[in-house]
């Protein structure tokens, strides 16, 4: 017998063969068991993904000997017939060479005729989407009222390019992209059975890139068994086929989050003059650093796809960064992905992109500097980690999220400065530190309610995170009436920033454990201000202090409440009460805004006395531009006596 490759030689044979698709293999064994079967199916996935495979197998549970059975013998003539492509009654069509209006006639014709030993005949068609339009309507009357001992299944990589029409005349099965370590298990499965040392990275490194096709791997496996013998490693993987190792891509993005130019540049340099595609690192770079998105969101999400050792390396490496900057590193390497594409030297645009990369990590945004006003005048910043080893096994595992670190620094903000960032009334209190004191870890911003003295130091001491203790049920220290006011008079003295925001609020209950806030439908900033989680989170520990237990805050727009009152705006517009007989003569300010006086007489005691305050506002107020101030700022202008 001639040599089978091993995507032939191990294609599913049974339902139970066919990995990574449970699913469609669920679906399609109950619909067997009831004996709800439809008369056309469309399988749609990526390739080596089991299209083909679970067609022949659905077809031989349908035409076997005892059938529409579940279970089968395979080694039963019409089954080997059909598993070889060789039945008569079960047909294989390519789309792509059969993709004609005469082609689709002549299978029309062939539909009237029954079965020669099969229960049912079975039309195969791959790669579906290559038909033509008119092919497509050609096969619309017959797809939908097919004769009885009729099966349609079809097949294709691209569904958006198959009719609406056809598709609703079918049931769809999505057949998904394998994971990583189904791959690599069946991997080392295959390899057990055909006597060959497979290793473990080598298998990881197979799956990774077949990029969830097991047809892919079964034939990368063939050829390194062919270049390699009977032993075959990691390093083999990445040689034969100029993948770069996980290990590598990992050893990148620790430099990038430890902030090492240099070791990344190196790190570069070392996989260029290897031989190794630039483009193919970046694009695994970027995804490496996708999965760190997304294991802070859920550690357990993309599990699956990782070898156990990555896994804990991602794990650390998610904890080293925050969201927001790990977006930031994201969107430089996309630009840099988009412009290599089309770039002859791609070196130079990978290189760049690395310190773009690390420079985007470091970089502060309008949120932390808002943040880091709220909390005192401390700006976050990463720490310096421990210097790059060889070997990443003996690095610890951190205790704490980098995000949560601080360098203690004073903050100089002019008052300008500070009005255009953060747009309130209150004044801004920054209070820096009185000598620069050194690097030092401070609470994470959800727990900030009370900073950590600062002290200067002569080296780095790192703080620990502080355990965060239940709190304890105690007797409230105030009663519901006088709740808020003492909320606002610790806020003035503990974060005074945000005092103008709790002032516009008022408390509508407190009930459950929940203290319910409205605002006035004016003042939705103050409400959007107040609910992001660190200000929510430091307003919740202090009412745990006032009420004895832990509350937590709903704040809402009410349009019961009244907006705030205006703001009254105060001008020294003279006395109220002039005197009888002036003795002077009246002020720059007051001779330009009276109106004229009359020419005085020659005795000075019928002099007119001049005039009152209430003129005066009176004509100040009909001026053009204090009433565009008046109507812009909301003012109410008032005399001063």
């Amino acid at each position: 017998m001639s040599y089978q490759v091993f995507a032939r030689k191990y294609r599913p044979k049974t339902f139970a063969d066919v990995l990574g698709q449970e699913h469609v293999v669920r679906t399609l064994r109950n619909a067997i068991a009831q004996n709800r079967l439809a008369h056309a199916y469309l399988f749609v996935g990526p390739r080596g993904t089991g299209k083909t495979s679970t067609a022949r197998i659905f077809a031989m549970a349908l035409n076997c000997p005892n059938g529409p059975s579940i279970e089968f013998d395979f080694e039963d003539p019409i089954c080997k017939e059909i598993a070889e492509g060789n039945s008569l009654d079960v047909l294989e069509i390519d789309g792509a060479s059969n993709n004609g209006v005469d082609q689709v006639r002549d299978l029309r014709e062939s539909v009237k005729y029954a079965p020669s030993k099969c229960r049912y005949k079975i039309y195969y068609i791959d790669e579906v989407h290559m038909l033509s339009t008119a092919a497509f309507n050609a096969l619309l009357k017959t797809l939908e009222e097919p004769p009885p001992h009729v099966k349609f299944i079809f097949a294709t990589t691209e569904a958006n390019k198959i009719l609406p029409t056809i598709i609703s005349r079918c049931q769809r099965f999505d057949l998904r992209r394998i994971p990583l370590t189904i791959i690599a298990n069946h991997l080392l499965h295959i390899a057990k059975l055909e006597g060959v040392d497979l290793d473990e990275k080598a298998a990881f490194a197979i799956g990774k890139g077949a990029d969830g096709g097991m047809r892919d791997a079964q034939s990368m496996l063939d050829q390194l068994v062919a270049f390699c013998g009977n032993k075959i490693r990691e390093e083999d993987v990445l040689e034969i086929f100029g993948f770069t190792s996980v290990q590598t891509v990992s050893e990148m993005a620790y430099r990038i989050l430890e902030s090492s130019t240099v070791g990344a540049l190196q790190l570069v340099h070392e996989t260029s003059e290897a031989g190794k595609d630039l483009g193919k690192l970046l694009t695994d770079l970027i995804q490496h650093f996708r999965t760190l998105l997304v294991s802070q969101a859920d550690p357990q999400a993309g599990a699956e796809d990782l070898e156990p050792e990555i896994a804990a390396q991602v794990s650390e490496q998610s904890q080293m960064a925050t969201t927001e900057q790990l977006l930031r590193v994201v969107d430089g390497l996309a630009e840099v992905d988009a412009r290599m594409r089309w770039a002859t030297n791609k070196r130079l645009h990978f290189e760049l992109g690395v310190i773009q990369a690390v420079q985007n990590f470091n970089e502060v945004s309008l949120s932390d500097v808002i943040e880091a006003l709220d909390g005192g005048g401390t700006l976050p910043k990463p720490t310096a980690r421990a210097p790059i080893t060889s070997t990443r096994a003996a690095r610890p595992a951190p205790a704490e999220r980098v995000s949560a670190q601080r360098i203690e620094a004073p903050i100089a903000v002019a008052a300008p400065a500070v009005a255009s960032v953060v747009r309130e009334t209150a004044p801004v209190d920054l209070r820096p530190a009185p000598a620069p004191a050194a690097p030092a870890r401070a609470e994470p911003p959800a727990e900030e309610a009370r900073p950590l003295p600062q002290a200067p130091v002569e080296a780095p001491v790192q703080v620990p995170e502080p355990i965060v203790e239940p709190v304890e049920a105690a007797a409230p220290t105030v009663s519901e009436e006088e709740f808020w006011p003492a909320l606002l008079q610790i806020v003035q003295e503990r974060r005074g920033l945000i005092a103008s925001w709790v002032q516009l609020g008022t408390v509508l209950s407190i009930s459950r454990g929940t203290v319910k806030v409205g605002f006035p439908t004016t003042e939705a900033h103050a409400k959007d201000s107040l609910n992001r989680d660190n200000q929510r989170v430091f307003l919740e520990g202090i009412a745990a202090e006032l009420l004895g237990s832990p509350f937590r805050f709903e704040f809402s727009l009410d349009p019961s409440l009244k907006p705030p009152a205006v703001t009254e705006l105060h001008f020294d517009l003279g006395d109220p009460s002039p005197p009888a007989k002036p003795t002077a003569a009246p002020s720059p300010t007051v001779a330009a805004s009276a109106k004229p006086a009359p020419e005085p007489a020659p005795n000075s005691e019928d002099l007119p006395s001049p005039p009152s305050a209430s003129e005066i506002s009176e004509e100040f107020q009909n001026d053009p531009l204090i009433k565009s101030a008046v109507e812009k700022f909301k003012l109410k202008l008032a005399a001063r006596g």
